[in-house]
């Protein structure tokens, strides 16, 4: 169901086990704002793995604090907050945004992710 889903993504996420929430639950992707690219979209398992490991090359995660899902029929949604440090540059970063997942037959088949950019230094 989605509340046993939502609850599995936030239980991983938590743990800070992104491989293993995009294993098991995602198969798209949709982005807008972000520090990785500008409105794109990313279908299947390989578009998807080749997403988080831009994530990876491209960020230490030091912490997360993921909410509870506010669920609504096949929808829920998450307000993330993830401290990463850029790798190259060595520059922290604070990262918020509001995910929405739209489940069906047991898998996560559509993700949005709205994210507030921290102000230019």
């Amino acid at each position: 169901t989605t509340p046993e889903i939502a609850a599995r993504l936030v239980e991983l996420l938590r743990s800070g086990d992104y491989p293993g929430a995009q294993a098991e639950f995602r198969l798209m992707s949709e982005e807008h704002r972000t520090f990785l690219v500008t409105d794109a979209v990313q279908q299947g398992r390989e578009a998807l793995a080749g997403k988080l490991q831009h994530w990876v090359d491209t960020f230490e995660t030091r912490g997360n604090k993921i909410s509870e899902p506010l669920i609504a029929g096949n929808l829920f949604s998450l307000a993330m907050h993830v401290e990463v440090t850029d790798k190259k540059s060595s520059t922290p970063i604070s990262m918020c945004e509001i995910a929405v997942f739209e489940v069906k037959d047991d898998k996560i088949v559509a993700e949005q992710f709205l994210f507030d950019q921290p102000p230019e230094t």
